[in-house]
């Protein structure tokens, strides 16, 4: 299992144009060193389009999904500092889920990912899952330039908590599945996304829409020991 733990948060979004400079000093230096040191947070990465949209994705590793509606991390998030809460109000089309980690294959960790996000009616889980598990997901990783793939299903009620850092914000969108495809080039990501987890095969799956990009890797800080 190429992630750090059996929970993610996976976050998507725009900034405005005015509040960019501001965004990268606030999230490099306080918000993601902030979030990894909340007991159970293990990693955190932030990634750039390189195509698709929003222009942003964030992606939290937990040791397990409990860690995201525990105390310490809800504690967090009804208590933002002020320059979270000014940062935050430059935020733009954003998606979030906090999800269980269904599925995590690879030994490795990616300098670009590719994201899948879409929802489905919850009688097509089971079937979608064991597709992409048993079959899709493996022979996805085995393609040129790929070294990790990650299915992730979110916690819908857990995602939809409304706490003090959301307030005065549009609510986030939550994607109920999100995949994540790790590689070493845009090329392969891409051939993955064209081809082993096309919306055509979705479409086949009962899935009729699904929104994808391909990100290039910003930052990356892991927990301390």
């Amino acid at each position: 299992m190429s992630l750090s733990g059996l929970g993610v948060v996976a976050i998507w979004h725009d900034i405005t144009e005015e509040g960019r400079a501001n965004f990268y000093e606030w999230h490099d230096r306080e918000h993601i060193p902030e979030r990894v040191g909340i007991p159970g947070f293990l990693r955190g990465r932030r990634y750039i389009a390189v195509s698709g949209t929003p222009q942003y994705f964030n992606l939290y590793e937990v040791r397990d999904r409990a860690v995201l509606t525990g105390s310490d991390y809800l504690t967090r998030l009804n208590n933002p500092t002020d320059w979270t809460s000014r940062s935050t109000k430059d935020f733009r089309n954003t998606s979030r889920s906090l999800c269980d980690v269904k599925l995590s294959l690879g030994a490795g960790s990616g300098g670009l990912v590719g994201t899948i996000r879409f929802d489905c009616e919850s009688s097509k889980d089971a079937e979608i899952l064991a597709q992409l598990s048993d079959a899709i997901l493996p022979e996805a990783t085995k393609a040129p330039a790929i070294c990790a793939a990650h299915i992730c299903r979110a916690d819908e009620g857990a995602s939809k908590v409304q706490t003090a850092e959301q307030r005065g914000r549009p609510a986030n969108m939550v994607p109920r599945w999100v995949i994540i495809v790790e590689g070493s080039t845009p090329e392969g990501v891409g051939n993955v996304l064209s081809n082993h987890l096309s919306p055509a095969m979705f479409r086949d799956l009962g899935v009729p829409e699904v929104l994808h990009g391909i990100y290039s890797l910003q930052h990356d800080r892991l927990a301390a020991r």
